[in-house]
């Protein structure tokens, strides 16, 4: 277990934050920390750090509001705002309600939310730094989340597939998947006009480099990512899927198990996730803020 002894103040003692790192090829706990309290600067550095080197963090038992976890993420940046505007939590836009919970008939959220391996909002200019999800409520069985290391994925690439992604780029879009998830699920409505409006195709590097940690990453995920640019159609769907298949190998996943009140923040420049799914009956019901990142390169 590492340590992170906080400076002392002259006027009062400044509790130490202590990071245990997972037995897994990510993640990290952070103990010693309420959020309902603003970290001091001394906090928050060793938090940043555990992102950078851990990926995927992990705070216990945070009986917090929505206005102190939008505050507490708003420390990473800016916040991103969901295209899908109708499952903003009342009163705070800031947050997106990931939630099989029906009310009076009505998805009072995303219920499909991470069915497949993404990186969010990749579909955006500048794509998310990381996103915070808190627990609201649980379902009694099944839930987890599986986040897959990219930086390993990238490293254990073999060499003709490395070869093969050299210097390219991939489109990401929003709508990739959208009209299939429709027709299976009811928590896809209908989009806008200002809605596709929003949410247009880009294009990124397939292999990024993270602005935090210097490493390099595969950027890609089978959710938004459609096809390589300047390949022809065939070669291009040949080598995503084998990206893709690439990266959700067991050795690069670590999957978590939620428990009561957990807020998981995760490094979306370093890894994909993707949801397990519940029983349908079973509740569940949790908090996310999104945080922008910078153009990937």
């Amino acid at each position: 277990m590492t340590t992170v002894p906080s400076p002392a103040r002259k006027t009062s003692a400044v509790p130490s934050i202590h990071i245990q790192a997972f037995d897994a090829p990510l993640g990290a706990e952070v103990r010693g920390l309420d959020l309902s309290q603003p970290p001091s600067d001394e906090q928050f550095a060793p938090i940043v750090r555990a992102h950078l080197d851990h990926h995927v963090v992990v705070f216990r038992d945070q009986r917090i509001t929505p206005e102190q976890q939008i505050a507490f993420s708003r420390r990473f940046g800016p916040l991103q705002i969901h295209v899908l505007r109708q499952f903003q939590l009342a009163g705070h836009p800031e947050i997106l309600v990931v939630s099989n919970i029906k009310e009076n008939g009505q998805p009072i959220g995303l219920g499909d939310a991470g069915h497949y391996w993404h990186s969010d909002l990749s579909y955006k200019e500048k794509p998310s730094l990381g996103s915070m999800l808190l627990a609201q409520e649980l379902p009694e069985e099944g839930g987890d989340t599986l986040f897959a290391n990219m930086h390993l994925a990238y490293e254990t690439l073999p060499a003709d597939l490395l070869k093969a992604i050299e210097g390219r780029r991939a489109e990401h879009s929003y709508l990739a998947k959208y009209e299939e998830l429709r027709q299976r699920s009811p928590w896809r409505p209908a989009l806008t006009a200002e809605q596709i409006a929003e949410v247009q195709p880009v294009d990124h590097p397939i292999v990024r480099t993270h602005p935090g940690n210097g490493r390099k990453a595969l950027f890609v995920g089978e959710h938004f990512t459609t096809r390589i640019v300047g390949l022809p159609d065939d070669e291009s769907r040949e080598l995503l899927d084998r990206l893709f298949a690439h990266s959700a190998r067991p050795e690069h996943i670590y999957r978590h198990h939620w428990q009561a009140h957990d807020m998981v923040f995760w490094d979306n420049r370093s890894v994909i996730h993707l949801a397990a799914g519940c029983p349908d009956h079973m509740r569940r019901r949790l908090n996310r803020t999104t945080i922008e990142g910078d153009a990937p390169a």
